[in-house]
């Protein structure tokens, strides 16, 4: 449970959820802790800790997966968010009783890479162990499930809602945190995302570079960590830009960092529907983003979408074409079913309806 964008979906669900009618327990794939793992236990929460899910460890996992819901017969509910990977645990679930499971998809696409015919084989064992399925937008959903179900009424859209009143734009946390990153009259340029081959980080450079040679007084925040961020610090030197760039880590501050921002980039190569995007727009700022991104996701008409083949200068001419400021956008997210709050009681109810149904 670190600082993903699943990760945080489900702490902004959680915490608006009525504990008193229902609990969440955390099963992760990690032995380590994670960033949300202490806030998880102060709300009451369980986390139990499993091997990672790889080739070569099925077998311990399939075992360990039927010998933990033996020994935990008192839950109702398994909502399952590991994509492809929920069809493990659903079986599972599903051999012990367990009345409601849900699977969940989070992604559109994963590409073709060594782990395809992995990723197919565990598609393979999703039919009939969910009893009902969810995904954050409909590409998501047709993804992971075919057309058969995502176009039918057995799915649920369950969206990648957040606290809509913790990004309204705040002048005052703006140019404090602007004054704190010694980013005062620049156009700030940020990107919030893992360090991974999904995020782009490479032709984000570029197309930063391509800005950069046509507007000098551009700062470019990289907030996030990942396997990847040594490869990013080498190709940030060898392009010049290491006066331009400020690389923030991992924050606990997304809000406030989202205020001091111009303008949000996110070049993804694929995503489901992005949680740092909700969060972008309820900060009211203009995002300019791949086009393999969903249109699901422009729910303010705040996004502005590129062509994954354009060049770094087409993508450079939207970014400095665009507007800069930032719009009160809450009431839209609010309406369009974006706030954590309103959706953590729709939530609930599908729990407590699923539960009774069966």
């Amino acid at each position: 449970m670190n600082r993903g964008g699943l990760e945080t979906m489900l702490m902004n669900y959680y915490r608006q959820m009525d504990k008193e009618k229902v609990q969440f327990d955390f099963m992760v794939h990690r032995q380590e802790e994670g960033h949300y793992d202490k806030e998880i236990v102060k709300l009451g929460g369980k986390i139990y800790r499993m091997p990672q899910i790889k080739p070569g460890n099925y077998r311990l996992y399939f075992k360990l997966l039927d010998v933990f819901f033996k020994e935990h017969m008192e839950y109702k509910v398994v909502h399952s968010h590991i994509n492809e990977n929920s069809s493990f645990v659903l079986r599972a679930a599903k051999k012990a009783g367990i009345p409601c499971r849900i699977a969940h998809s989070h992604l559109s696409d994963l590409g073709i890479d060594i782990k395809l015919p992995f990723r197919l084989y565990a598609r393979h064992f999703m039919k009939n162990n969910p009893t009902h399925y969810f995904a954050c937008s409909e590409k998501a959903g047709q993804w992971l499930f075919g057309n058969n179900i995502a176009n039918s009424t057995e799915i649920k859209i369950l969206n990648n809602a957040v606290n809509v009143n913790e990004f309204k734009y705040n002048e005052k946390v703006r140019n404090r945190l602007r004054i704190e990153l010694g980013i005062e009259n620049k156009l700030v340029i940020g990107h919030i995302g893992r360090f991974n081959k999904q995020k782009n980080h490479e032709y984000l450079l570029d197309i930063f570079k391509s800005v950069l040679q046509r507007r000098q007084d551009v700062i470019l925040l990289l907030v996030g960590d990942g396997n990847l961020r040594t490869q990013i610090e080498k190709k940030i030197v060898n392009l010049g830009l290491s006066s331009h760039v400020k690389l923030l880590g991992v924050r606990t501050d997304i809000p406030n960092i989202m205020q001091a921002m111009d303008l949000f980039l996110f070049p993804s190569l694929f995503e489901g529907l992005p949680v740092v995007l909700v969060e972008a727009q309820a900060a009211g700022l203009k995002c300019v983003v791949s086009d393999a991104i969903t249109l699901e996701s422009n729910v303010t008409g705040r996004v502005e979408y590129v062509n994954l083949n354009s060049s770094p200068e087409q993508w450079a001419t939207t970014i400095l074409n665009s507007t800069y400021e930032h719009v009160d956008t809450s009431e839209m997210l609010k309406k369009n079913g974006y706030d954590s709050s309103t959706m953590a009681k729709w939530l609930l109810n599908c729990y407590k309806d699923y539960y009774l149904v069966n």
